[in-house]
């Protein structure tokens, strides 16, 4: 049996592949388990500064959560099956380097969950994102619905969940779902140089601004703040901010060392 996650690194950047083409990527067990350890494995590695997510074949980055395994889960088995990929989602969203999420074909369910928990999002322009559950008497279960809430707004959000319907990708991009949407052809070229530009930046200064977003997005303004103002101060206690001060006054490229 293949493995249900690939991983390739290029330069400081690690391709994540959810490699079960002929399931269309559907997320099982044994992958979000997979997925689990390969995002541990990526976030201990200091030669990886940013990861890159996507799904194996043309047709699905994941098209959602494996129907024929979860067809036949007791309810406690359900919300413990429901939990492992809350752990997935949430160790990925609080990563310590950037995620971008390389949106190939369908996002459905479980694969758009996925995709959401990334910190960047770039869509083909052939993709379709969706959270289609309520089709099958079902509701998000990775934290769909709350994500996608803070994503895209109240309004959206319970259009999408309770119609099930897919957007397609300049809609998701209206929705402020994706980031960028590009051809299908250039997708990795695009999803690539992306990831490249961030694995250049400052890695110590990119974990904080990730902490402090997250955080923010979860407490009150004047709570963000101090936690930015401390984060902000972390930062000069850093080899890396000092190098990139210095390159700017001697107008040089900054070389960082994530020290």
């Amino acid at each position: 049996m293949p493995d249900p996650v690939l991983i390739a690194d290029h330069g400081a950047v690690r391709v994540v592949t959810v490699n079960r083409p002929d399931k269309l990527n559907a997320l099982n067990r044994a992958t979000l388990e997979a997925l689990h350890a390969a995002f541990d494995a990526a976030a201990a590695d200091e030669a990886v500064r940013a990861v890159v997510l996507t799904g194996a074949g043309a047709k699905a980055f994941v098209a959602g959560a494996d129907i024929a395994e979860m067809s036949g889960l007791s309810p406690i088995q359900a919300r413990d099956f429901s939990l492992v990929g809350q752990r997935l989602m949430r160790r990925m969203e609080r990563m310590p380097k950037p995620v971008v999420a390389m949106v190939n074909g369908f996002a459905l369910g479980g694969g758009l969950e996925l995709a959401m928990c990334c910190h960047l999002r770039i869509a083909a322009d052939s993709a379709k994102l969706g959270l289609p559950e309520v089709t099958l008497g079902l509701l998000p279960g990775f934290g769909g619905s709350q994500r996608l809430l803070r994503l895209v707004g109240r309004a959206a959000a319970l259009e999408m969940t309770l119609t099930g319907a897919p957007v397609d990708a300049a809609r998701a991009l209206a929705l402020g779902l994706v980031n960028r949407v590009v051809p299908a052809a250039e997708l990795e070229a695009h999803t690539m140089e992306l990831a490249a530009t961030l694995a250049g930046n400052a890695p110590l200064a990119m974990r904080g601004i990730l902490d402090a977003i997250h955080v923010g997005g979860e407490c009150a303004i004047d709570d963000g703040l101090e936690y930015e103002s401390a984060q902000f101060g972390l930062a000069f206690a850093t080899e890396d901010a000092r190098e990139g001060m210095a390159a700017f006054l001697e107008r040089r490229k900054p070389a960082f060392n994530n020290r």
